[in-house]
């Protein structure tokens, strides 16, 4: 494959893996609640070796019968900065320079196919050493496997990535296989066509675009901190990465290996998205007790439920009214009732004897309309006071500020609904019970942090 085939596969795969991602994430926003939720910008640093070869093989201007891991290495280093836009991609730019180093097989050396201004045009080279001046790159990150991928927080993560760069370097090839002996150096000559013998030019670096393909694994050491250790093969589109050798007819490429930290930036109250396991969340019934405990409570009052359907469907006086709730039995064929089953026309009942103020809050789970079970001893204590007095109630639904303005709206009209389905279930009247939605606009407690958030999740009780 060459390096315009490279080029145009890196291309497509970067622009499909954005499409995917946006449509993945707008997915993800109406069931985990979105990237809002999490941290996803990062910065890093890191440091290791380069070597002139790759594992993929191929060849370099130097570089011939010497084995793969037979050269001596040189420093490189860098930083990156990354965008998470979901728990399996993110687009990261990276910025590096260093040094890079190649040589023949003692006796195999290489002719310049131009020399320097000055230099005998017979002299040939066994090695070369390359300063990177800069090598500046865009790259998707792919995270596609962890070892405790069950968990709902990640420990260990495995990477790969590719992208599209541009670097600045400058060879200089040496007579010896140890950086020594008479020197080939075009420093400050670059700016033209190095092919062309009749060129001139008064630049210190020459620049060629490159592809950097890379595997690598993370580790978390906190929930700030990670351990980054990787491998990068970089495919330049030039054939002169370490000088300018007669006959070669591939372009060079370099790997560097590294370590690193990498530090997560944003809000401690939220959760790093690239740690984030949306797949794990799923299976909390597994792992999470009060869930479990929760959902065992529901079955036994649904089973308690189905085994009074066949009573509750006894209608004696045919009002609409099951005998159970109909505080007014036997009512005249005809007669409009209301729903405890007694006559419209009597007169309004006693309200005042409703106090609202002594009827706790009922709370929500984040992004959750269901109501809990440890609100049921209040909703029952409501329905009673209700069926007995009469009286009308309005419910006020209300969520804390994570998401849009006009979700939370619909997320609090949600949750007062569900206490109002739950009363009218119990025998409440419908036209008894309001509901209205304050969204995010009527808070309790501050949204600054998770308590107050989690108070803001509620439907309170207004006359």
């Amino acid at each position: 494959m060459n390096y315009s085939t490279i080029k145009k596969a890196v291309t497509c795969s970067l622009i499909a893996a954005l499409g995917f991602t946006g449509a993945a994430q707008a997915q993800d926003t109406k069931v985990f609640g979105g990237r809002s939720q999490y941290r996803t910008w990062s910065i890093g640093v890191n440091g290791g070796i380069t070597s002139p070869n790759v594992l993929v093989g191929g060849s370099n201007s130097f570089g011939r019968q010497v084995g793969l891991f037979e050269h001596p290495v040189r420093e490189y280093y860098g930083i990156n900065v990354r965008k998470q836009f979901s728990s399996w991609f993110g687009l990261q730019l990276d910025a590096n320079r260093g040094r890079i180093f190649a040589h023949n097989q003692d006796g195999l050396t290489e002719t310049a196919s131009w020399p320097a201004a000055g230099a005998d045009p017979n002299q040939t080279y066994q090695s070369a050493e390359t300063d990177v001046q800069y090598a500046v790159s865009l790259n998707g990150v792919f995270q596609f496997a962890t070892i405790d991928f069950l968990r709902r927080e990640n420990a260990v993560n495995f990477y790969a990535s590719v992208g599209f760069g541009l670097m600045a370097f400058n060879p200089v090839m040496y007579a010896n296989n140890d950086a020594t002996g008479t020197a080939w150096d075009n420093k400050g000559n670059w700016g033209q066509d190095p092919f062309n013998r009749d060129f001139q030019g008064d630049k210190d670096y020459s620049r060629t675009s490159f592809v950097p393909v890379g595997l690598g694994l993370k580790f978390k050491l906190s929930d700030r901190v990670a351990l980054d250790l990787g491998y990068t093969m970089n495919f330049t589109d030039s054939r002169s990465l370490f000088g300018p050798v007669v006959g070669n007819t591939s372009s060079d490429k370099f790997s560097y290996t590294h370590a690193g930290l990498e530090f997560s930036l944003g809000s401690r109250d939220k959760e790093d998205l690239t740690w984030a396991n949306p797949v794990a969340t799923l299976y909390d019934e597994l792992k999470d007790p009060e869930l479990r405990n929760e959902v065992d409570a529901l079955k036994q009052r649904v089973s308690a439920l189905e085994s009074t359907v066949e009573a509750l469907s006894t209608d004696s006086d045919g009002d609409g009214v099951a005998d159970k709730f109909d505080k007014c039995p036997n009512t005249p064929a005809g007669t409009q009732v209301d729903g405890s089953g007694c006559p419209i026309k009597f007169p309004e009942p006693d309200t005042a004897s409703l106090s609202t103020g002594s009827y706790p809050n009922i709370q929500f789970e984040f992004d959750s309309s269901v109501l809990k079970t440890s609100s049921y001893p209040t909703l029952d204590q409501v329905s009673a006071d209700l069926r007995e007095s009469g009286a009308t109630l309005t419910l006020e639904g209300n969520a804390s500020e994570e998401g849009t303005e006009d979700y939370n709206y619909q997320l609090g009209l949600d949750r007062a609904n569900s206490v109002k389905n739950y009363l009218v279930n119990s025998g409440v009247a419908a036209d008894q019970v309001n509901v209205v939605s304050n969204g995010e606009l009527k808070p309790v407690a501050s949204n600054a942090t998770e308590e107050g958030r989690q108070l803001n999740r509620n439907v309170q009780f207004k006359k």
